[in-house]
């Protein structure tokens, strides 16, 4: 049971979104239609109230009044031949008690009499023999009935001198359905007294049929509400999911595009930085010849350990034209100890003033911070850093000589290094210190160069940020200087 309802859970969830404008709707149109019903209700329960009243005064006052009139015509047709007529009595007086029972046979009449007096007391008269000795025998002194009217008699008291003299019907609602009727009994058109009649009438199914109709109708429709939105949820849920398959269709078809061109980029970096570091190689076979051919017994140890850093230089080149995305722990590793200072000293003796065609034109100072903890980085990635950086510091020098300063700074406190490249050249064109929209200033990006013209240029300080920011973790900035020349400034965090 729990895992069923866990699948009817996971199948809905896709659709709540749906599901919650199509349960508001329903609430909203359900509430209004209750609303709407309880008015309507009220409305047509005081309008059927209002009828039933009508209805039951008319119908009291109807059976009342023909209750009356029989009893006069019944007076009137008597003549006094059939009053001495023993035989005759006894059918007159049959034919009253016929016409009082009639009325208390009816459903809703619940008492009935003839008012009459004695001056100023008054008599209920409910049987055919009291009544005939009052009007044929003018007998006054009447026994008491076996019914107490005591309540038609108090209300008579009331009404008789209105009923005496407009001889109109009079009725008198008591509570919400009883009605007390006096009908004046005139025989002979003369006065004589009223015809009292208690009727209670109920109509009440009347009204709750009608409403129970009602009800079943107001369900009804409620029911066809709720059947159309779970249909319109059904249709609904059928375009999201269709709407939804073709997203998720076209999401993957752009996850593809998006991965294909992810590859692409990679590879064409990766034929990039192949690219640019291949002359670098060049020069150094060069240099490895070169020492080769002046290899002595004095310079044996010298030449060994130049030449020893140019063929792993060689051998991490190599290295990198086997694939575009390297392993990660080939860039870094704990198992790599590399000493800034020393990379720094290297490519400065042995790579920058090695290939400067002029190399008293270049001077270099260095302070470097000799507590400056290693770094856990393949050196010869340190390597493609660094080179370039300090290459564009001598391109761009300008005519003059040439001062390169270059200053590594630890902070203990901040457990982070800094490598200072500081020229004092003609700086960076302001146009390529602007950054663009994902902050990353202009010398730093692709086919950008500070050279007017000449071959492999743009990938040197583009290839440098990128493998200081995206494969060593590094920051890498630069500006230029209030007097002259410009600053490259490598910020290198240490993680324990």
């Amino acid at each position: 049971m729990k895992t069923k309802k866990k699948r009817l859970i996971e199948r809905l969830r896709p659709q709540h979104f749906d599901l919650k404008h199509v349960l508001l709707l329903f609430i909203i149109l359900v509430a209004a239609q209750v609303l709407i019903s309880f008015v309507q209700k009220i409305s047509l329960r005081d309008f059927l109230v209002e009828t039933q009243e009508w209805y039951q005064r008319d119908s009291a006052e109807r059976f009342a009044n023909l209750a009356a009139t029989s009893m006069e015509l019944l007076l009137e047709t008597t003549s006094p031949a059939q009053r001495r007529n023993q035989e005759e009595r006894r059918k007159i007086v049959q034919a009253f008690d016929i016409i009082f029972s009639q009325q208390l046979l009816l459903q809703h009449v619940v008492e009935t009499c003839v008012l009459v007096s004695n001056g100023e007391k008054i008599f209920a008269v409910d049987n055919g023999e009291v009544l005939y000795e009052y009007f044929f025998d003018n007998q006054t002194d009447l026994p008491p009935s076996d019914m107490p009217h005591d309540e038609a008699i108090r209300m008579y008291q009331q009404f008789r001198g209105q009923i005496a003299s407009t001889e109109q019907i009079h009725s008198v609602l008591e509570g919400k359905q009883t009605f007390h009727v006096f009908v004046p009994f005139v025989p002979k058109g003369e006065y004589a007294g009223a015809v009292y009649i208690k009727n209670a009438p109920d109509f009440g199914f009347v009204t709750r049929e009608i409403l129970a109709s009602y009800n079943q109708s107001s369900l009804v429709v409620m029911g066809m509400i709720l059947f159309g939105f779970i249909g319109m949820f059904f249709i609904s849920s059928s375009t999201v999911q269709e709407r939804d398959e073709a997203q998720h269709q076209l999401f993957k078809e752009r996850e593809d595009q998006l991965k294909e061109r992810i590859h692409y980029q990679k590879e064409a970096q990766f034929a990039k930085r192949i690219y640019h570091t291949h002359h670098k190689a060049e020069k150094v076979m060069g240099f490895i010849k070169e020492d080769l051919r002046a290899l002595t017994a004095a310079n044996l140890d010298e030449v060994k350990y130049r030449v020893t850093k140019y063929a792993n230089f060689m051998s991490r080149v190599i290295y990198d034209m086997k694939s575009y995305d390297p392993p990660i722990q080939v860039i870094r590793n704990p198992i790599f100890q590399t000493n800034l200072n020393e990379v720094i000293r290297f490519i400065i003796d042995h790579i920058c003033l090695r290939t400067a065609k002029q190399s008293e034109k270049y001077k270099f100072q260095l302070h470097l911070d000799e507590q400056l903890p290693v770094v856990h980085i393949n050196e010869f990635v340190v390597w493609e850093i660094l080179e370039p950086l300090l290459q564009n510091s001598m391109d761009h020098g300008g005519d003059k000589d040439v001062i390169i300063a270059v200053r590594t700074q630890y902070d203990c406190n901040r457990r982070q290094a800094k490598v200072l490249i500081t020229d004092n050249g003609k700086g960076i064109l302001p146009d390529l210190m602007q950054a663009n929209e994902n902050g990353v200033k202009r010398i730093f990006l692709e086919k950008i160069s500070t050279k007017e013209n000449g071959y492999n240029r743009g990938y040197g300080c583009y290839l440098a940020y990128e493998i200081a920011k995206q494969r060593c973790g590094w920051e890498l900035d630069v500006e230029n200087l209030p007097e002259h020349g410009c600053q490259f400034k490598l910020v290198i965090p240490y993680h324990d």
